[in-house]
């Protein structure tokens, strides 16, 4: 889940990193008296706003109300911005980069530093990058703080302030359920202070019941997308005319590289995941007719899925919707014969392998090979 700039900020200030002094407004009304000069950033969940016009910056009342209401409204890089952070410019001498991050691989945290900061770090050489692996069981300690101080040649000033921001940086990883928590950049004012000028966090999506104080709606989810989220299901839309329904995300992508090498497209990815609820399974075919398709494809490889309750549920979308559509469904697995049994008697068609399936469902769908 990714947090908006002004969200990451909130959660910066809570835990005690220097952030400018701002606020966010949704109307160009609510733009309060001009004192000092300002920066206005667009809120959207893209970098590289600044390159896209998404900033800008104001040193008069007459700047800071047209930079609202230019902004607001406006779309950058296809997403409209319906919020702006107004705050205060920072008399900028230096800009560095920092960040912890998931490292799948490692299975640890992993802080990413550098004096080259304001830039994208896949831009910056890699021998100006310092990288630490962080032991979860130990968890941050100073004398990383330090490693990195010296890496980046910082003075005793900075690089006390530093490794107490280091500190509070991994705090809120391990607390907040991060994935990823950045500032880039760090910026050195002329008075010799560190300042996050910017805030990027992302938080693990199956973490975000301990969050209910966040609520963000995804701009690039479409509204069946977002539909299928609150409903607890993995779906994408695609532009093809083939619905699809399997268990498990590899499954999935692997049907809909299949379905694309026999020349059909996929109208959706929808991943039922590791469910033996027969409801789950019917209540998925809703999305899935409304995404339109000519037809749908189930491929289901039964484990903790069984064949049974997902050919039960199969029938019961059928009835419950009066699917007019081709059906064809891949059943194999855990109580396959059981459910193609009940399938072959409500009259749907079903096939022990894939390709089978697959080769099917591109038939009755009417494309041409």
């Amino acid at each position: 889940m990714n947090l908006y700039e002004y969200m990451g900020k909130e959660i910066f200030r809570k835990y005690g990193i220097p952030v400018p002094d701002g606020y966010v407004t949704e109307k160009p009304s609510d733009t309060r008296e001009y004192k000092k000069p300002v920066v206005v950033k667009s809120q959207i969940l893209l970098g590289g706003r600044g390159k896209s016009g998404g900033i800008k910056f104001a040193k008069s009342q007459e700047d800071l109300k047209n930079s609202v209401r230019e902004l607001l409204g406006s779309k950058i890089r296809g997403l409209q911005v319906t919020k702006v952070l107004v705050e205060d410019m920072i008399n900028i001498k230096h800009e560095y980069y920092v960040s912890i991050a998931l490292n799948r691989s490692e299975r640890s945290p992993v802080l990413i530093a550098s004096s080259a900061g304001g830039v994208e770090i896949e831009a910056v050489p890699q021998k100006d990058i310092f990288t630490r692996k962080i032991d979860t069981l130990l968890g941050y300690s100073d004398f990383i703080g330090r490693e990195a101080s010296k890496f980046m040649n910082l003075d005793k000033n900075l690089s006390s302030q530093f490794r107490d921001i280091l500190g509070r940086l991994y705090k809120i990883f391990v607390e907040e359920d991060c994935e990823l928590v950045e500032i880039n950049p760090l910026v050195e004012t002329a008075e010799g202070k560190l300042v996050a000028a910017d805030a990027k966090i992302v938080m693990d999506n199956d973490s975000m019941f301990r969050h209910k104080e966040i609520n963000i709606t995804d701009p690039e989810k479409t509204p069946l997308e977002l539909e299928a989220q609150s409903k607890g299901y993995a779906f994408v839309e695609l532009d093809g005319q083939i619905g699809v329904i399997a268990n498990g995300a590899g499954l999935t992508m692997a049907t809909l590289d299949a379905l694309t090498l026999h020349k059909g497209k996929p109208r959706n990815f929808l991943d039922l995941g590791g469910t033996d609820d027969v409801e789950t399974v019917a209540n998925a075919f809703d999305l899935v007719l409304k995404a339109n398709p000519k037809a749908i494809l189930i491929n289901i490889f039964g484990g903790v899925t069984k064949g049974d309750t997902v050919a039960n549920g199969i029938v019961m979308a059928k009835k419950r919707f009066n699917i007019s559509k081709p059906i064809v469904v891949r059943l194999s697995g855990v109580h396959e014969e059981a459910g193609r049994e009940i399938l072959k008697q409500n009259g749907i068609e079903s096939y022990p392998t894939m390709m089978e399936a697959i080769e099917r469902v591109v038939k009755v769908a009417g494309v041409s090979q």
